[in-house]
Parts: C-alpha cells; structure tokens; sequence
C-alpha cells in the first residue's frame, strides 16, 4: 500500500533542509527483544498484567498506538528477523528457518533507508550470521549471544564486554545517541535484545524480585492436548517433561556442576563459567536459599509442575525487566537530547511466547500465544496517545512502514504494506482480513512439525501437510484453542471455504514451498522420538 505521506513528507523535508541545512523527518529507534510474549506486556491486558511487568512499556503504549491484533509470519528468532529486514516472507528472503545463512547482499530496508538519507545503526542480537549490511554503525551478538560478559561482534573485531547483555546493549544505543549520531540527518536505531531469550538470566538487581510473590498460573497449563491434531502431543517444549530443572531452573547450578547428558539446552552453565567472582557471589547468594527451600519441600506430580512454573516465569519476567528498564532509559535519552518531538519509538519482539500456556515454553506453533508479537508505536504529533488498532498486521508490513516514514519508495516486491494509514488514525476499508503463516524447522528442536495456515479475525486454520493433519478453531467462542472443530460437519463448509483462501495467500505470496504430504516420515521419526 503506497500512502500519500511520503511524497508530502519528502517534500517538505527537502524544502526544510533547504532553507534551515537540517533534514526534518522523522528519527526511528526500534526496540527489539527476543520472545516477549505480549500477555507479558501490561498493555496488552494479559493475564500477568497483575504483576505490573512492563510499567516504561505501558507509559509508551500510553502515549502512542497498541496494535492488538499483530502478527509474525514465522515464528521463531532468524527467520523474523529476516522478515522484517526484508518485507518478504521467509520463502521469498529465503531464511526459513535458524540453520540458513541470510544473505546481506539482498535489497533490505536499511539500505534502502541508507539511499534516502537516513543514518542507520543496530545494537544487539542480530542473528542472522553474516556482518550486518546496510549499517553506518553496528555491533552484533554472535548467534544467540551471551547474557553475562557477552562476546560483542563489533566492525573492529570481536571483543568481550563485562557486564550484563541487555545493559551493554543499551549503553551501546545511548552512545550512538549522543556521540555518533549526524546532527544533519535523521536516523533509524534499532535496539534489539537477547532477553527475555531462554536461559532466562536476569540482571543481578532483579534476582530476588518477584521473591515474595505467587505469579498466576495461566489457565491452560494443565492442557493435555487431547483435542489436537497429534503433533500437539509429541512435541518436545513442555514445563513437565522437557523443561530441565538445572540446566534451565538453575536448581543448584555452579560453574563446576557435572555436565549432564540429556539432550538440552546448556547455555545458562556455560554462561556462569565465564562470570566473575563477584557476579557469581551474587547469583548464588540469591538462588541458593530458594534451592534449599525446593529440596525441603520435596515436591512430586502437579505440585513440581507448579514449582517449576513459578521458578521459570519469575526469571522470565525478571528478564523483561531488565528490557523495560532499557525503554526508560532510552525515551529519558531522547528527552535529554530534545530529540523526543521529532523521534518515533517503536517496542516489538519477534514472536509471541508460551509462559506456562497449554503447560508449553518456547514458540513456533501458529497458536495465539507464538503467533501473536507486541508493537507499540508512540509518534508525536501524528498517532493518538491511548489508541488502540484491532486490524490485523505483521512483521511483514514493517519495512514499508519505515520507507513510508522515510518517504522513500517502497519497492513493488516488498509484500508487507505499510501501517502509516492506522498511525495516522485512518480505517482503510481495502485493510487485510486474514493473514498467513508458514513454520519450516522440522524435524529439529522442541519437534513441532512444518504447519502453514490462516487466521482471520474469527477463525483460524492450521495444515500440519506433512501428515495430512489439520486444525480449526473458532477464536469468538474458544480463544484458547482449546476445541478442534476440524472434524464437525457442522464447520465443513465454512472450513472448505477456509482451505480455499489459504491456497489464495498461498498464490498471493508465490509461496511454492514444498507441501507434499509424507505420513511415512511422521511414522518413522516423530513417533519413536516421542516415545524416548
């Protein structure tokens, strides 16, 4: 969608620059964590909005737009992020899933944002291998990165930086702020985050909080699954059975524990091996009596469950913390600086996540939980403070978006539009009213299958088309997804109907993926892994 905005918007920027030696538009900082799930957002009035995690997050959403109903087209870390470099789905920017290489030497939007003006920088988790391109300045986590004393691959070299991730990341941001910006040009920042990224680890300040407190439980974290098509069932990415309670809980975790086999994730020990003494003194002070107090309680079936729900969601929330603590400092920079009037502030992450939501962690499945992302803008003098936009958007529209705000021109293969029209408090009648997804990593960790579909703002439909599996649910009357409605004779119409516009944004998209059915290959692998 081309939006009249950017031809007015570069005119009068190139008259003020002119007149006055300055360009006028708009600057961007874009906020970018890992897995912040927007129920973890008090502004999007989740079921942890009573433990107040986000209050920097909600002063922004309160002085701009929450996009309610946003989306991701793919979700998990690279392959969002490759989106949104890209405006294109992962089929088209061709990163599908974490193991490809990106390829920087494709159109991208900072280049395109390079070529109108814009001074360009990013700080933190990349995680697309590969040296950032389209950049005046940068600095990038190597893969995943580190949250204590994390390796920083910066266009010097690789250095080692002590301190806490999301704060160095911060600095960092703030650095460019007031030492390295171009007074004469405006600027796109992106701030992107490790956290809330598993293992959790949150700052030294926050290792006690939420210490004398019970976080809610959500509803579904029991669910056994039994509605579901069976690839529900032998996933590998739940609290109970998957969830390991050293290598992920920290229960008893010093840098000299005994490297267990089991088949997990062990970044969080390996991270403590390389914190120092200090930092160590510290973590330990705080975990230590809470791991006394696990073993006196000698917790076994639903009760351990709930242990170590507590356990995982108090980290996990310590770690937005941290990320909202970023954000106040950030919007405090801007004021310092005067450059609030003429900045937009964007927050977003590149997935939703599960907190203990049908008893899950992690992401990838195109239920609400993953598939929904936060995005929160705050423009001043353009988007209404405490507005709200229910159309439905995603990561896709992004690029656009920040072309449109540049008043650059957005290339006709970028198949996002942008979302300048709703920031400017307009309801284009021609706005999309469905979306489309497509999960590629298979098998591979946490085992949930290859699944595209379609949501729109009712109904929703997944096609599990390796093995022949599909799910519908009605989002009105179910919005935990609880109920497959799949086989009802009732829903064979409209699910036919539904099947016919999946194959549509299939068409729209040129997604040529292959899609072939192989009920052969769940036999022969998802049953026996599910079965160890």
């Amino acid at each position: 969608m081309k939006h009249s905005f950017s031809i007015a918007s570069l005119i009068l920027s190139l008259a003020t620059t002119a007149v006055f030696g300055a360009d006028s538009r708009p600057n961007i900082v874009f906020v970018f964590t890992d897995d912040h799930a927007p129920h973890a957002i008090g502004a999007y009035d989740g079921w942890l909005k009573s433990v107040n995690p986000t209050p920097n997050i909600d002063k922004l959403a309160s002085e701009g737009m929450v996009f309610v109903n946003s989306f991701c087209t793919n979700s998990i870390c690279g392959p969002s992020r490759a989106v949104i470099q890209t405006g294109k789905h992962s089929h088209k920017n061709g990163f599908m899933n974490n193991g490809n290489t990106f390829d920087w030497n494709q159109q991208t939007f900072p280049k395109l944002l390079q070529k109108a003006g814009y001074q360009t920088a990013i700080y933190g988790k990349s995680h697309l291998r590969g040296h950032p391109q389209g950049y005046d300045s940068w600095a990038v986590l190597p893969g995943q990165g580190l949250y204590y004393n994390p390796d920083m691959i910066t266009e010097d070299g690789q250095i080692t930086i002590e301190g806490y991730c999301t704060d160095i990341v911060t600095d960092m941001a703030v650095e460019f702020l007031k030492e390295k910006r171009d007074d004469d040009k405006p600027f796109m920042l992106m701030v992107q985050h490790k956290a809330p990224h598993r293992n959790w680890m949150p700052a030294l300040r926050h290792l006690t909080l939420y210490d004398d407190i019970e976080i809610p439980e959500p509803t579904t974290l029991f669910d056994d699954y039994s509605d579901n098509a069976p690839a529900a069932r032998h996933q590998e990415l739940e609290i109970d059975r998957h969830m390991h309670i050293n290598y992920d809980l920290f229960l008893d975790l010093t840098p000299d524990f005994p490297e267990l086999p089991e088949r997990t994730d062990k970044s969080a020990w390996r991270n403590m091996q390389r914190m120092t003494p200090e930092q160590l003194k510290v973590w330990r002070d705080a975990y230590g009596p809470k791991d006394k107090a696990f073993h006196e309680a000698n917790l076994s079936g639903k009760e351990l469950v709930r242990w170590k729900y507590q356990r995982y969601a108090k980290n996990y929330l310590r770690s937005v913390r941290g990320v909202d603590e970023s954000v106040e400092t950030l919007v405090n920079t801007l004021d310092e600086l005067d450059l609030t009037d003429n900045t937009i502030v964007i927050y977003s992450s590149d997935q939703g996540f599960y907190i203990g939501d049908h008893g899950w962690y992690d992401k990838r499945w195109m239920y609400e939980e993953s598939l929904k992302m936060p995005f929160i803008v705050k423009w001043p003098g353009v988007t209404a403070e405490g507005s709200k936009t229910y159309k439905m958007v995603q990561n896709l529209d992004y690029a656009s978006t920040f072309l449109d705000i540049a008043g650059a021109s957005i290339p006709d293969d970028l198949q996002g539009v942008s979302l300048v029209p709703l920031l400017e408090g307009e309801n284009p009648s021609d706005w999309r009213n469905s979306i489309y997804y497509h999960y590629y990593e298979y098998p591979s960790v946490h085992m949930v299958p290859r699944h595209n579909g379609i949501r729109t703002n009712r109904y929703k439909l997944l096609n599990f088309y390796e093995f022949g599996e599909w799910e519908f649910y009605d989002l009105k009357s179910d919005p935990d997804e609880y109920n497959n409605l799949y086989g009802n004779p009732e829903y064979a119409q409209l699910i036919n109907r539904m099947k016919n516009q999946l194959k549509r944004l299939e068409e729209k998209y040129e997604d040529d993926s292959d899609m072939s059915l192989k009920p052969k290959e769940w036999q022969d692998k998802v049953r026996p892994m599910a079965a160890k």
